[in-house]
């Protein structure tokens, strides 16, 4: 009797494993008969410019490799194992590449005129077990949806500045919610940083991020997305103020945007400085082609609405992209608009009144380097902390002809400066790269880039930019 039992329990655990997939359709169902591979890159480039730095869209969103100097050089060397197996239950990846960055003001520059650098670019391990991503070290960030190649820019974490040091884990890929037959998915994380710059009032700066993301549809031809992201710069010393707090106590407050430390602003407010953000996404895809429309806001105070309703809603980036490949001339194009000009209006409080406004996006009393690192803002890098208040439109394509890969961008900004400092000025910048894989030079891949600005916002100036790039394998299994 006992054995019958037994026998009916593993039956029965058989058929509703063989049925779980269509309640829980996670990737792993799927035969997986891609090969591991190794590969090396390799790569120099040199910028010229006139003018007194580089055009802008050369420097913007390059992880930090290009100098906005007029006249500077890249190169680099490393070897990278990309994830390939997506649909086993075990994936990893690594990467380690070695940059070296020279710029100058002038080509004839002494070398005291000269700055140069040399840093890992990329640093790093990741593993997937099942549907869990764990990452340690210097990996690019790249939040969707949209095309990065194309962009402006994402509003919280853009590829503009270097690559943050972190650790990191969650659920990075879109998963299904068991039970719900994938038309349900959920996506989160959480994420430890360390800001290794060291501005000059503080020093040792930490980072807090998280995020979590729902999406309807599955594999339904329309999916709706919405995300909510929170990031907390928090710790580290300040020259000014001492001890930013850096025990288990500070760190709890950073996560749960609580007030504490012995500053009178952290103490009213909230320890650290925080960002939130929100991103609702529309996707319509078909056979061969996809279309992405996306909203995205920034709170720098609470309350926070939904897409910062009653608040901030003027303000955001509006975007569509749209891909496709059944015609290379024409895979990508993006369209956004940029505004945050309101920032939740112009006082934060007048006349004993608190108006929660002049958020000024990105920046920070006590962390005066704000959202940046090294130098570059981590987001949009149309805005600066001393430019916030921004409206721009800007427009990317790219496509394959006959083997050659191009790329086009332009973009126009009026900008305002930032409350308590308005300074008006315009930019129009301009790019056009295309690049190609020659056989016969032991298939090197040549590319040439030219951009522009044309303002007072950075002063006319024309440049050029010319990369020479190699990768190949190393070794698969």
């Amino acid at each position: 009797m006992k054995n019958k039992i037994g026998h009916i329990a593993i039956l029965l655990l058989v058929a509703i494993n063989a049925q779980a997939w269509g309640w829980w359709p996670l990737p792993m169902a799927e035969p997986d008969h891609n090969r591991d591979t190794l590969w090396y890159v390799g790569g120099v480039s040199a910028v010229s410019s006139s003018g007194t730095q580089a055009p802008s869209l050369l420097w913007h969103n390059t992880d930090g490799e290009i100098s906005d100097l007029p006249h500077g050089g890249n190169i680099q060397l490393g070897i990278i194992k990309p994830a390939t197996r997506p649909n086993r239950w075990f994936d990893y990846d690594f990467g380690a590449v070695l940059s070296g960055r020279i710029a100058g003001s002038q080509l004839s520059a002494t070398p005291k005129e000269i700055k140069g650098t040399g840093y890992f670019s990329q640093l790093y391990a990741h593993v997937r077990l099942y549907i869990v991503d764990i990452t340690a070290g210097i990996k690019p960030m790249r939040l969707g949806p949209g095309d990065s190649e194309l962009s402006s820019g994402h509003l919280l974490f853009s590829p503009n500045a270097h690559p943050i040091p972190r650790i990191s884990i969650g659920f990075e890929r879109w998963t299904p919610i068991p039970g719900l037959f994938g038309y349900v998915e959920v996506r989160g994380g959480l994420m430890h940083g360390w800001l290794a710059d060291n501005s000059e009032i503080a020093q040792g700066t930490l980072l807090h991020y998280k995020f979590i993301g729902g999406q309807l549809g599955g594999k339904l031809p329309v999916n709706v997305s919405y995300e909510f992201h929170h990031v907390a710069q928090w710790g580290g010393y300040s020259t000014v103020y001492g001890d930013l707090g850096n025990d288990w106590n500070a760190y709890w407050n950073a996560f749960m945007v609580r007030s504490g430390g012995t500053m009178a602003n952290d103490q009213i407010n909230a320890q650290g400085n925080h960002i939130g953000f929100q991103q609702l996404a529309l996707d319509v895809k078909g056979e061969g082609w996809k279309v992405s429309a996306y909203w995205q806001c920034l709170s720098e105070d609470g309350p926070i609405h939904f897409m910062c309703y009653g608040r901030n809603m003027k303000d955001g980036l509006w975007g569509v992209n749209m891909t496709q490949t059944h015609w290379p001339f024409i895979s990508g194009f993006t369209y956004e608009f940029l505004q945050t000009t309101d920032q939740a209006g112009p006082w934060h409080d007048r006349d004993g009144v608190v108006y929660g406004g002049a958020d000024g996006y990105y920046g920070n009393g006590i962390y005066t380097q704000g959202w940046s690192y090294f130098g570059r803002i981590i987001g949009s890098p149309l805005l600066s902390l001393s430019n916030n208040r921004v409206m721009a439109h800007h427009v990317g394509v790219k496509g394959d002809i006959f083997g050659f890969r191009y790329r086009m961008m332009v973009n126009h900004a009026d900008n305002y400066g930032r409350y308590g400092a308005p300074k008006r000025t315009r930019n129009t910048a301009f790019l056009l790269e295309v690049k190609k894989v020659v056989p016969q030079a032991w298939n090197l891949e040549f590319g040439v880039s030219l951009a522009g600005d044309f303002g007072d916002q950075y002063g006319n100036c024309f440049g050029a930019m010319v990369t020479i790039r190699k990768q190949g394998i190393i070794t698969s299994w």
